[in-house]
């Protein structure tokens, strides 16, 4: 259990909400219905053995946050996962009642049985393999975007330009609606500017003179994602954000979601009811993005 202020709600109950859930309790002291219902969450916390994170925000300190999630009448309860909140109730339920509305969302991982290890992927240790095996997987069903994606992906990796814009180019036009096609659209563009051999020290002397060169940083985060050194290209993004979150028709944000998109590794396989763990880079350079443009 932890007392969630201004200061840490962004990282004890948004950022914590995308690898576990966050259930959050919106009391006072004055409260009678309150300190009957406290007890039965921290007591549930502990019987769902890390299954969910109890956060409690004293109402009548923290009344911009209680504002912001429209609290009208305490206790009322807020269960958040993925940054979102996904349900809730008000009152001082009884415990039964608690652990049925907490069984929709959460599961008791001090019940879960240890799952064997899986066994190594031969694939993923040999690349030459992976991308035989995207490439007959693209030849056998040319309408299957999430294996092109993923075989586009491998061929950049592998340093295959020319390969990888053919194979890109039949589903080119669904980078508008497409998160996953537009960050590889993105990524294709970066190295098609690079290929023009701009100057590094040229932008990185323009950024020196003028920290607010926003098309020089932003050219200097295409040459970084062309040589694939993801998180300095979003380091650079940060910089422009942090001084013009909208510049360039929110050119900068959109260019770093897809740089997440690109970076971010399948999810490992969990038991059911459990929410697989983000990958610590991604999930680092997402918060940061977060605080910035929440800011």
């Amino acid at each position: 259990m932890i007392d969630i202020t201004a200061e840490n709600f962004e990282q004890e109950v948004i950022a914590a909400s995308m690898s576990q859930p966050v259930l959050v309790d919106f009391w006072a002291p004055w409260c009678g219905p309150c300190k009957a219902i406290g007890p039965i969450l921290e007591k549930l916390e502990g019987d769902y053995g890390g299954g969910f994170k109890l956060a409690k925000i004293n109402s009548d300190e923290e009344q911009q946050l209680a504002g912001a999630f429209g609290i009208r009448s305490i206790p009322t309860v807020v269960l958040m996962k993925n940054g979102q909140p996904v349900d809730g109730f008000m009152g001082a339920l009884p415990e039964g009642k608690v652990r049925e509305f907490l069984d929709k969302h959460v599961q008791a991982l001090a019940e879960q049985p240890e799952e064997e290890e899986p066994a190594p992927d031969p694939l993923a240790e040999d690349p030459a393999a992976r991308l035989e095996k995207l490439q007959q997987a693209v030849a056998t069903d040319p309408s299957n975007d999430d294996a092109r994606v993923d075989y586009v992906k491998a061929l950049l990796q592998a340093g295959r330009e020319a390969d990888a814009r053919r194979t890109f180019e039949p589903m080119a036009a669904k980078a508008a609606a497409v998160r996953k096609v537009d960050a590889l659209a993105r990524w294709l563009d970066a190295l098609a500017f690079a290929a023009a051999k701009p100057s590094a020290a040229q932008l990185d002397a323009k950024i020196a003179a003028n920290k607010r060169d926003f098309q020089a940083r932003f050219d200097r985060a295409r040459l970084l994602v062309a040589q694939q050194q993801w998180t300095a290209a979003m380091d650079e993004l940060l910089e422009i954000l942090m001084r013009d979150k909208a510049w360039s028709e929110d050119l900068a944000r959109k260019t770093y979601i897809a740089i997440l998109e690109i970076i971010e590794p399948p999810k490992p396989k969990v038991a059911e009811g459990q929410i697989p763990p983000d990958d610590p880079v991604v999930a680092t350079y997402r918060r940061r993005l977060s605080s910035v443009v929440l800011s």
